[in-house]
């Protein structure tokens, strides 16, 4: 999934925490504007100068909610619920855009369970809440520490892709791409029930085969 141009790119990140930090770096090395948004701005502001430091020229900045009317991406790089909490306040802001959901909805009180119903996804209900937007599953399978090195033994990482618009998945095909990863449309929005399932097990297994939160998931031919 690839696009003939790709074009430098507004992305717009909520949340201020390792996955943004991941995110940010890959949205920065694809040659893209880094906008950081957190309730607590000190926090954002610290990640911009961060990013700015480690990628010398990069176009980092903390940003006010009002901002993200001007991205071309906004990546909710928050946990479950968070992110549709934030997903349904800025609805209007929000009507049209491409939303990427990356969470994972486990119950990290047992870490034994998901905390969505059988038959849907954190991004299905992101979806239901703002139907305005164009919902993109992706980055969930991912760990912050290898999206900030981009690689895993030497291999670009995998970021599985789920959505019903297919020009949305697109655009996330192309930030994907130009952050050196390789992008896999793996279907329907729907698809993110398996993409969270599938992740869940990721994290279940870290201790249990000593991964130390290193690994990664991809698709060998």
């Amino acid at each position: 999934m690839t696009s003939v141009e790709e074009q430098r790119m507004i992305v717009t990140i909520v949340g201020a925490g390792n996955m943004a930090r991941g995110i940010g770096t890959r949205a920065l090395a694809g040659g893209h504007s880094v906008r950081l948004h957190d309730r607590g701005k000190a926090k954002a502001e610290e990640l911009a100068t961060a990013l700015s430091q480690a990628t010398p020229g990069a176009d980092a900045t903390a940003v006010d909610a009002e901002a993200a009317a001007d991205a071309d991406i906004v990546v909710l790089a928050l946990p479950c619920p968070a992110g549709r909490d934030v997903a349904v306040a800025w609805a209007g802001t929000l009507a049209g855009k491409v939303v990427v959901d990356i969470s994972n909805p486990v119950d990290f009180s047992t870490f034994d369970s998901l905390v969505v119903p059988p038959g849907t996804s954190a991004a299905e209900q992101i979806a239901a809440a703002v139907p305005e937007s164009r919902v993109v599953k992706a980055f969930n399978t991912t760990f912050a520490g290898t999206l900030t090195a981009g690689e895993v033994a030497g291999r670009p990482l995998d970021v599985f892709i789920a959505g019903d618009d297919e020009a949305a998945k697109q655009t996330v095909a192309d930030l994907v791409s130009s952050a050196g990863l390789r992008p896999l449309d793996v279907g329907p929005l729907r698809r993110a029930r398996e993409l969270e399932a599938f992740q869940f097990l990721h994290m279940a297994s870290q201790e249990r085969l000593g991964l130390n939160w290193s690994s990664a998931i991809a698709i060998l031919p």
